[in-house]
């Protein structure tokens, strides 16, 4: 019984998921001993690092991990070697310019004030440099579909980092500086483990040639711009909120964002093993199966985050409560994660649609349609908590780019291949009753 259970659970869609919610539960963790440990000042500079440093290391990101997984999957050795050196060769080039970059503010920190400044200038530069390794290696696990060892590099990752942070308070040596230290020991030791371990591919680096560099440069350029575009999304809520509210707003408004996790965690799952699918089907010109691929996931998803909102939208304070602890009880936290969450019902029509423009070669069109969602976000919390005084107004605004996403996004992929937005619901309603049968209901 126990050999069957686990057969039927080595699957990449379990290990997918399993690697996704084990970094998500130790990041949730994570985040409930530093919002007890440090002042809510301290976390607002701490959120602010974070929000800098993923957006800064997006156009690392956002330039090479698709190009990689749509260049690498399903290829000749001699080819996938070629790829992983090249996108070593740009990634370092990368990382040497934004490291200069930081190396020149260096000198100049003694004429900024504000703190969120200085821990930028100080930290990310090193940080960047720390996770130029793991994050190429996840990558290559990523398109060979390896989650069994991306979950394992994960869990060092992160698990590392908690167990850091636990010693911190244990030897009452806790501190925004320390918490810095840290953060970058563990991500050189992940960094470390996979050259060691041979999951890097660094050993490719002299297969790069030039073809392939301008090859992954001319698709990156949209890519890099699409991803940058989506992450200052996310993002901009946290700058915008800052600015007109403080950092202390920033930590109650982060903090439904954390819980947002119980989406993300099957969201970037079911998207991760999706990709390599959604490729090779349009490698292979058979583009019905791209249109149908989207169509399963995406609805299959959006029904089944139905009933998850409205356990977020019963149990919000409860769940508030316990991330956060009792200085966040009578705040907004509660409130905002019922708005979040209720929205987050349609995140799997709009990533699915952009995943998949990306793969059939419409990087363009996805980038045009990022940064319509992008403007449409600031406009949107500018006015909303200029009108509100208060956080509500950034949480309702962030309806606006959805709509405007789901719908530039649905008319530039049906350009190319066309099919109905409603089959989205139908696809998924006939995946799940499919899925509860096999399961549920065997002879």
């Amino acid at each position: 019984m126990l050999k069957k259970l686990v057969h039927k659970l080595n699957n990449k869609h379990f290990l997918s998921l399993a690697g996704n919610g084990a970094m998500s539960v130790l990041a949730m963790i994570t985040v409930a001993v530093l919002y007890r440990a440090l002042t809510v000042e301290e976390i607002g500079y701490w959120v602010f690092f974070q929000t800098v440093a993923v957006l800064l290391d997006t156009f690392r990101t956002g330039f090479l991990q698709i190009a990689l997984v749509k260049f690498y999957t399903g290829t000749t050795k001699e080819r996938a070697n070629e790829v992983i050196g090249s996108v070593w060769y740009l990634a370092v080039g990368i990382t040497l310019v934004m490291g200069l970059v930081n190396l020149a503010f260096v000198p100049f920190m003694g004429s900024f004030k504000d703190p969120a400044v200085l821990v930028i200038i100080q930290w990310f530069g090193l940080s960047f440099l720390a996770t130029l390794p793991s994050g190429i290696t996840s990558w290559i696990l990523q398109a060979d579909q390896k989650f069994d060892k991306l979950l394992i590099l994960r869990v060092i990752t992160q698990g590392s980092f908690i167990l850091s942070i636990v010693a911190l308070i244990l030897f009452d040596q806790m501190n925004l500086r320390s918490v810095f230290i840290v953060n970058l020991a563990s991500a050189s030791l992940a960094s470390i483990i996979a050259i060691l371990f041979g999951w890097s591919g660094i050993s490719a680096f002299f297969s790069k040639t030039k073809a392939c560099v301008k090859e992954i440069y001319h698709f990156g350029k949209f890519s890099v711009g699409t991803t940058i575009s989506a992450n200052m999304l996310r993002s901009a809520d946290t700058f915008i909120v800052a600015y007109m509210l403080g950092p202390a707003a920033v930590a109650i408004y982060n903090l439904p964002g954390r819980l947002m996790e119980i989406i993300e965690i099957p969201l970037r799952s079911t998207l991760a093993t999706a990709m390599s699918s959604l490729a090779k089907a349009f490698n292979n010109g058979n583009k019905r199966e791209v249109a149908y691929i989207l169509q399963k996931y995406a609805g299959t998803l959006t029904l089944a985050f139905v009933p998850l909102a409205l356990g977020a939208i019963l149990f919000a304070d409860i769940a508030t409560g316990l991330l956060g602890g009792g200085k966040y009880v009578d705040s907004e936290a509660a409130n905002l994660l019922r708005i979040m969450m209720v929205l987050a019902i349609f995140y799997p029509i709009d990533r699915f649609i952009a995943v998949s423009l990306d793969i059939i070669h419409q990087p363009k069109a996805n980038f045009i349609k990022v940064l319509l969602m992008l403007l449409v976000n600031i406009l949107g919390d500018f006015v909303g908590i200029y009108l509100t005084g208060n956080l509500y107004g950034a949480a309702f605004a962030t309806s606006l780019p959805l709509v405007v996403g789901i719908f530039y996004g649905y008319y530039c992929f049906n350009k190319h291949i066309p099919f109905k937005l409603s089959m989205v619901f139908v696809s998924g309603y006939i995946n799940i009753r499919k899925m509860v049968r096999k399961n549920l209901f065997k002879k």
